[in-house]
């Protein structure tokens, strides 16, 4: 079967000689183009190709947060990104965002053509120029983003233990002996560390990352005057 092909990219050079080289391996048909991030997400709802072939700096959005956008409107759609970006962040960016491939616009045209149909078979690809980010990452170079419950004190740590098992600020206060004023400080200051907007995203947080251990369990809290 043709794999068919977008090409989004902001540089008609690189469109022109993309569509050259495709047109030239059977079993590939180049059936759009897009110059930014909308148009890129536009062309891969309405055509629904088999591989969107993606840059990262484009004008009007980048492929970053056009490719979120893809997996969220068109999810068959496998997105390559092609770009002379090879730096950490931006490779990770890619992948959480969604994209099945990252390969480097100086790799050769046989390594282009071949991340291509592994992206429309459905594979994942990692050009030799970026494969280094994932192989790092997976030794511990990379370090590991920081986690969130290291921010929080004891005592925060204590309320939202309670707060994840469905307490009420009123039975949190007499459990630690705490005022509901001093429960409700404490839980904004929670909030604000743990990067949610309130009781419900703080107690789903707490249940996915909270261990039921001893050292999670709350225990009776000193009085108001240690706050």
């Amino acid at each position: 079967m043709t794999v068919r092909v977008v090409l989004a990219d902001d540089h008609p050079v690189v469109r022109d000689g993309l569509q050259v080289l495709l047109a030239s391996v059977d079993g590939i048909s180049v059936v759009g183009v897009a110059e930014n991030g909308p148009e890129a997400v536009r062309a891969a709802v309405t055509l629904q190709p088999d591989v969107l072939v993606m840059d990262i700096h484009m004008p009007g959005g980048d492929g970053v947060a056009a490719t979120k956008e893809v997996a969220r409107v068109a999810p068959a759609v496998g997105v390559l990104m092609l770009t002379m970006l090879d730096d950490d962040e931006t490779v990770r960016a890619a992948v959480r965002a969604g994209a099945a491939g990252y390969v480097l616009k100086g790799s050769s045209q046989q390594q282009i053509v071949r991340a291509i149909q592994a992206v429309a078979a459905g594979d994942s690809i990692l050009g030799s120029g970026v494969a280094r980010h994932v192989l790092d990452a997976a030794a511990g170079r990379v370090s590991a983003p920081p986690d969130p419950l290291q921010a929080l004190t004891p005592r925060e740590r204590q309320i939202l233990g309670l707060l994840a098992g469905g307490l009420s600020t009123t039975a949190m206060a007499a459990r630690l002996a705490l005022t509901p004023k001093t429960v409700n400080n404490n839980l904004s200051t929670i909030f604000g560390k743990l990067g949610v907007a309130n009781r419900t995203e703080a107690a789903l947080f707490a249940r996915g990352a909270l261990r039921p251990d001893s050292a999670l369990r709350p225990a009776r809290a000193p009085d108001d005057s240690a706050d």
